[in-house]
């Protein structure tokens, strides 16, 4: 199970199109909203997530996805979220995040000797990562995406990490990506 963090300010492409592309897949994944079921992106469409974060199981979860945009500084703020965090660190569950939310990660020291991207400005936030100008970048648990622009590559990235690379190419032809 994918969980998806969502909150209010969200970057719609950089959390819809890895949805996508990880459902299309094969992937069972659930939105999250943390601070209700509808969660409002930063560009004015509001979104009806599946479970709000208080039902959040982690015990099913093998993947936590954080979106960027305005809403990683509510993402940071939640106790939840970094429940969810350590959780996904103890276990050694995959922890994706793009855009500035990889910064949250950073800020906690996840990142440290990793190779990680982010959108351009945060990358002061990524303490101890190498950083990288990759659109997606995975090395181990941690995937970081750019951006916007880098949400198709993010969500491939994660996918043939969680059902290989031969289903993530098979899903990248089939949309003609």
């Amino acid at each position: 199970m994918v969980y998806v963090l969502l909150a209010d300010g969200f970057e719609e492409v950089e959390a819809i199109e890895p949805i996508d592309i990880l459902r299309r897949g094969g992937v069972e994944v659930k939105t999250v909203g943390i601070s209700g079921k509808v969660v409002t992106g930063a560009h004015g469409i509001p979104v009806t997530a599946d479970i709000e974060a208080n039902d959040a199981d982690a015990s099913d979860m093998e993947l936590l996805m954080l979106p960027g945009g305005a809403g990683h500084e509510l993402l940071d703020a939640s106790d939840k979220v970094h429940e969810l965090i350590n959780y996904a660190v103890t276990n050694n569950l995959y922890i994706s995040a793009i855009c500035a939310a990889p910064s949250i990660l950073g800020k906690k020291m996840i990142l440290e000797g990793k190779k990680a991207t982010c959108f351009p400005g945060y990358e002061k936030y990524l303490h101890g990562a190498e950083i990288t100008d990759d659109k997606a970048v995975a090395d181990g648990k941690i995937i970081t995406g750019k951006g916007a622009g880098a949400a198709a590559n993010f969500g491939f990235t994660m996918l043939s990490l969680l059902k290989g690379q031969e289903t993530a190419d098979k899903i990248r032809e089939i949309m003609q990506y």
